[in-house]
């Protein structure tokens, strides 16, 4: 069976080449490619976070000037609530830990898939040689 094979990863079989491509091969091939395609998302999603953080980070920053009598108001769900300077910056430094565990949380999952991604390249490699390209093509 020859067959030119393209991923979401942007690997690709040569056109030129009679490589026999199994179930096994094909389905791994497939999974390289979710697994890529959900470390992009991952990567987007953590960009997204960080700049959140460094929002709240600034705020902080911009609180601290204030009179301490001011009344700030602070997201909390859908409604705004007027807390004094005190209380607004222990909210900040609440939300900004459970942002820093979301980086963390997200982060370990991008690990966990580039490590699966690395397995699955090294058979793929290993069985197809030159004829497969999985790199980036960043």
């Amino acid at each position: 069976m020859s067959a030119k094979v393209e991923t979401k990863s942007k690997g690709t079989f040569q056109p030129d080449s009679d490589v026999h491509i199994t179930y096994e091969d094909q389905m791994k091939i497939n999974k390289f490619a979710n697994y890529n395609a959900k470390v992009e998302d991952l990567k987007e999603e953590l960009r997204i976070k960080q700049n959140e953080l460094k929002n709240l980070e600034e705020a902080g920053d911009e609180i601290e000037l204030l009179d301490d009598d001011v009344q700030i108001p602070f997201l909390m769900g859908d409604v705004f609530l007027s807390h004094d300077q005190a209380k607004t910056l222990e909210l900040l430094a609440e939300a900004k830990e459970r942002k820093k565990k979301e980086i963390n949380g997200i982060q370990q999952i991008s690990r966990d898939l580039q490590q699966k991604m690395s397995d699955l390249k090294g058979y793929l490699y290993g069985r197809f040689g030159s004829n497969i390209h999985l790199e980036n093509d960043e």
